[in-house]
């Protein structure tokens, strides 16, 4: 199992407390969804355990302390697919807690994409439901205030688009040999009401094949829209007989990189072969390494 945090540019108002902060939050989550995994659990059950940890963590930019639209107001993205094919996602959440968990249960549907559900549809679920305003943290506000006011800082590297980053994903590869990815995210700080990223579109930003790969992504999304990264690292193994570090290496050069933007993706294949591929200043990301879980910032 892999976790990512988000990659991009210099994080905002990064410090000592809170890199150390960063790394318990990513550390916590990895643990949650191995525990699943370690007791003989499906990989989607572990993916959904981690994205739930990092959705609470208002560090991270999903759930709550995700980014705000230029309204000041909170809209999800979020998906997981399971390596058998079958996927579920939602677009512009605004009411579920975990949104990861509302992705999961439209794949127990006979539906793949939900957009704008309201909060009746999402407690239809038995799921939580907040007020959106609950999702939008002092730090998001002051942070969005920094942007409409053009300071010195919160934006710098604008040829880069570094507000334009920061999603939370897992894959995981269980006892069974089945594979799964879930990802999470709040999109970018001051991005249009009604804009939808790559994380909920199948192929893009979440993808998995059972006996090939499980990957998420996070990044500038219209890249990985435009490239269909997450499919692309699967086709490239699947027919072109890459392997896991190639394929990865290969997409974020060509469809990230290439494109003028920067991103990154995580992906655990079928014989458990984990990578972390990225062009970004920063990737927020944790695995394990014998007895140590590591992170990365």
């Amino acid at each position: 199992m892999v976790i990512h945090g988000g990659a991009g540019g210099a994080h905002w108002q990064m410090d000592d407390a809170k890199a150390a902060a960063y790394r318990a939050g990513l550390r916590a989550a990895y643990l949650a969804g191995e525990a699943v995994l370690a007791a003989g659990g499906a990989a989607l059950d572990g993916c959904c355990a981690a994205i739930q940890v990092l959705e609470d963590d208002p560090l991270f930019n999903s759930g709550r302390g995700a980014a705000l639209t230029a309204a000041g107001t909170v809209e999800h993205d979020a998906a997981v697919m399971t390596g058998d094919g079958r996927a579920g996602a939602v677009a512009l959440s605004r009411h579920a807690r975990h949104p990861v968990l509302l992705a999961r249960a439209v794949r127990e549907s006979d539906e793949v994409l939900i957009a704008d559900p309201t909060g009746d549809f999402v407690a239809a679920y038995g799921l939580e439901t907040c007020d959106n305003a609950w999702f939008a943290t002092p730090e998001r506000l002051e942070r969005l205030a920094a942007l409409r006011a053009g300071l010195p800082g919160a934006e710098p590297e604008v040829g880069f688009a570094a507000n334009k980053h920061g999603t939370v994903g897992c894959v995981a590869l269980d006892v069974l040999g089945h594979l799964a990815a879930a990802t999470s995210t709040g999109g970018y700080d001051n991005k249009p009401v009604g804009r939808i990223g790559d994380t909920p579109i199948i192929g893009a930003g979440t993808y998995a094949r059972d006996g090939v790969v499980a990957v998420s992504c996070t990044g500038r999304g219209e890249s990985f829209i435009e490239g269909v990264v997450a499919h692309q690292v699967s086709a490239r193994m699947e027919l072109g007989g890459q392997d896991v570090v190639a394929a990865a290496r290969t997409v974020i050069e060509r469809e990230v990189t290439g494109r003028g933007t920067m991103g990154a993706l995580i992906a655990v294949g079928a014989t458990g072969d984990c990578v972390l591929a990225w062009d970004a200043r920063t990737l927020l990301a944790a695995w394990r390494d014998g007895d140590t879980v590591r992170t990365h910032l």
